[in-house]
């Protein structure tokens, strides 16, 4: 299973920004993952539930990080599901990129 990565953020949000560039500085060390970036203003349910906890992130659908990233326990995390791939095989180069901002 390939990793998927959804991280919930909205305009303004500068913890947001920084995990989606801590998210993009794993993507450059060879992590492989799809990452999908949705933005909780365009649900109401979402902005309910999530605008306390932003930036959240989630692993093939499991809340594993939440307010501020922990690049350690991401990177645990994405060893779990194979997404380490820093020895050369395939790098960077297998992951993809989204943005399902709605």
């Amino acid at each position: 299973m390939s990793a998927q990565l959804v991280l919930y953020t909205r305009p303004g949000c500068h913890l947001c920004e920084q995990a989606l560039e801590e998210l993009v500085e794993l993507h450059r060390e060879g992590y492989e993952f799809e990452l999908h970036e949705v933005d909780i203003d365009s649900d109401d349910g979402l902005l309910r539930a999530m605008l306390e906890r932003i930036p959240v992130l989630e692993l093939n659908g499991e809340t594993i990080s939440e307010l501020t990233l922990d690049q350690t326990s991401v990177r645990a995390r994405l060893d779990t599901v194979g997404a380490d791939d820093r020895s050369g095989s395939g790098g960077a180069r297998g992951a993809r990129w989204a943005d399902r901002r709605r």
